[in-house]
């Protein structure tokens, strides 16, 4: 029986997919794996039982990346399981800019108890007049599955659409409406939009990405949104953008004491994959993903280990390794292997930066002290053997 703690509350519609072979348990201790959202597990001890860490969403800023691949834990989320809950929000972002909704509920709120409201109301209206998506430029930063579905809504709203990516997948690639032009020089976009909205991770590479360089090459008036991460964005330039008038509306779903006050940001409380669908594909897909590497110990989706997939161990063992992505690895492995006479059926590797993961299918033998032998290896981390007959 494996034990699953759920450090955030996890949709039943996942869970509820786990089986008969685990049980959600209360307690940290000897757990096997942890569902979690937003709980920030920087500073948790994690027991030695601990296989999986599965974020239902996609970033993990959360989790301490380094310190679980040291330890061979595995640490999955799960992209794109939100993207059209992200991708409505912008839109409605899009549509808060433009058309002062905000500014009319407000008047009406305050002017509710005047008998005379609807026939003042026409006189009002006209200060809350906005414009139209239709014909407008839409920059889109990042074109992965948030992107992209931003990307194609913006078309289907009339507007012309630059995209930018250099990491573009061919997957992406397909998914996007061919009217869609993708740019290969960032600039353009600066130049170019009237809206600009940012979907990439933060990284090294990333933060503060929209620049104060980035807002004086863009046009006045923009709207610039960012429903990704707060730290993609110069916000001392942003402030000092919306002051200005350079810089029309920020819509934000990043909530801090500075976003908070600028002039003309609209900022929403991170309501980006708040909605009961978006909790329950991530569940779904998290506990998915967990599954399917505890039973047969295929990764997919993993955040600081690369991707390997033998299928469903129907018969035999899985020998799932994970080491040091050092040269020679392999051979050791492997030799320890032929002295004990087992014979490898299949067999998957890959690295990612300075750790690899390899599975290995062996039919019978004397799984257990080879495996023995093999943790005993310099630069191997954890090695673990998956019997079918335990699936």
């Amino acid at each position: 029986m494996y034990k699953v703690h759920c450090m955030n509350n996890i949709s039943r519609v996942g869970t509820d997919k786990l089986g008969g072979n685990y049980e959600l348990v209360s307690e940290l201790d000897g757990a096997d794996a942890i569902l979690v959202r937003s709980a920030n597990l920087h500073e948790v001890e994690f027991p030695s039982s601990l296989l999986a860490i599965a974020r239902a969403g996609a970033g993990v800023n959360n989790i301490p990346l380094d310190t679980c691949a040291q330890k061979g834990i595995v640490v999955f989320n799960t992209p794109g399981a939100n993207a059209n809950a992200v991708k409505e929000l912008v839109i409605a972002g899009m549509l808060l800019s433009c058309r002062d909704i905000v500014g009319g509920i407000n008047w009406v709120s305050e002017n509710s108890d005047d008998p005379d409201v609807g026939k003042k109301a026409e006189k009002a209206k006209k200060q809350f007049a906005g414009r139209e998506l239709a014909g407008k430029t839409l920059g889109v930063i990042g074109l992965g599955a948030i992107g992209s579905a931003v990307a194609n809504s913006g078309r289907q709203l009339g507007m012309k659409v630059l995209g930018y990516d250099p990491y573009l997948s061919i997957n992406a690639a397909w998914s996007l409406d061919r009217n869609i032009q993708h740019v290969t020089d960032i600039n353009e976009i600066w130049a170019n939009a009237d809206f600009i909205t940012i979907h990439v991770p933060a990284m090294d590479s990333t933060k503060g990405m929209i620049s104060r360089e980035a807002i004086e090459k863009m046009k006045h008036g923009v709207v610039v949104l960012n429903y990704a991460r707060d730290v993609l964005v110069d916000e001392q330039a942003m402030a000092a953008a919306l002051d200005s008038g350079k810089v029309a509306h920020y819509m934000t779903d990043f909530a801090n004491p500075q976003s908070c006050n600028m002039k003309n940001a609209i900022v929403t409380p991170h309501l980006g994959a708040s909605t009961s669908e978006a909790e329950d594909n991530c569940a779904v897909m998290a506990v998915s993903e967990l599954r399917d590497y505890i039973e047969n110990g295929n990764i997919k989706n993993s955040v600081n280990f690369g991707a390997v997939d033998l299928g469903v161990l129907t018969t035999g063992f899985r020998i799932a390794l994970f080491h040091k992505n050092v040269q020679g690895m392999i051979g050791k492995i492997t030799n320890i292997l032929s002295e004990a006479d087992l014979n490898i059926e299949n067999m998957a590797n890959k690295s990612r930066g300075e750790y690899a993961y390899t599975l290995i299918d062996v039919a019978s033998g004397n799984v257990d002290e080879v495996a023995k032998r093999v943790a005993a290896l310099n630069n191997v981390v954890r090695v673990r053997v998956i019997n079918a007959q335990d699936a």
